[in-house]
């Protein structure tokens, strides 16, 4: 987000703004409930560096799982202790390879596909593009039989299947995670370098610690 209106500026902006999702949804997504949580503010975008300013924040949400906050209820006029949880985050996809530590740029920048990625490099220019799309459609869509509008081929293949959570569990559980930018490359993992700051949270739901 840049605050100043001026695409050539050098200043990096950065919100982070927490919805309700258990209320109705036509009011979760209103301007009053939404809650800015924090704003990362430099000369320059935080990287890999986003996980020291988000260290707070998963703390903060790590109590809410596990002791809860006692709150005031003001119809019942009585006190409670709320908890909460993180259901999902919505960000583009370059902040998904900062959060998630994906490597998202490359030739196997597909998290789905990973290393069955099917990627291009302009030999002017070095661009990197990727191909072969067709694959998530439907069975029976009529795009899959198209050779001309596309690469010249009819597309037979079907779609990667996602990995599932205890899938990339097991590529990031060794990987020794470090806190903002590093250049060493992990042994274990090419694609998975690191693992996500969220990891500590779904830790906590997994164990069920309260």
């Amino acid at each position: 987000m840049n605050p100043f209106g001026n695409l050539s500026t050098n200043h990096s902006c950065w919100p982070v703004i927490l919805f309700i999702y258990n209320l109705s949804p036509g009011l979760c997504m209103k301007r009053k409930y939404m809650m800015l949580s924090m704003m990362i503010s430099g000369p320059k975008q935080p990287g890999n560096d986003i996980d020291v300013y988000l260290n707070p924040l998963v703390e903060d949400l790590k109590l809410l799982w596990v002791d809860g906050v006692e709150v005031f209820d003001v119809v019942a006029s009585e006190t409670f202790m709320m908890h909460a949880m993180l259901f999902c985050t919505i960000n583009d996809f370059l902040t998904y390879g900062n959060l998630s530590r994906y490597n998202v740029k490359g030739h196997k920048a597909c998290p789905i596909c990973e290393e069955n990625t099917t990627s291009h490099e302009f030999k002017n220019g070095r661009k990197t593009v990727y191909l072969r799309h067709r694959r998530f459609l439907q069975a029976n869509h009529r795009y899959l039989r198209l050779k001309k509008a596309f690469n010249g081929h009819q597309e037979n293949d079907k779609a990667p299947t996602p990995l599932t959570g205890i899938q990339i569990h097991e590529k990031v559980n060794r990987v020794h995670h470090v806190f903002g930018k590093t250049s060493k490359k992990s042994s274990t993992s090419i694609l998975w370098n690191q693992y996500s700051l969220t990891f500590h949270i779904g830790r906590s739901y997994k164990l069920g610690i309260a």
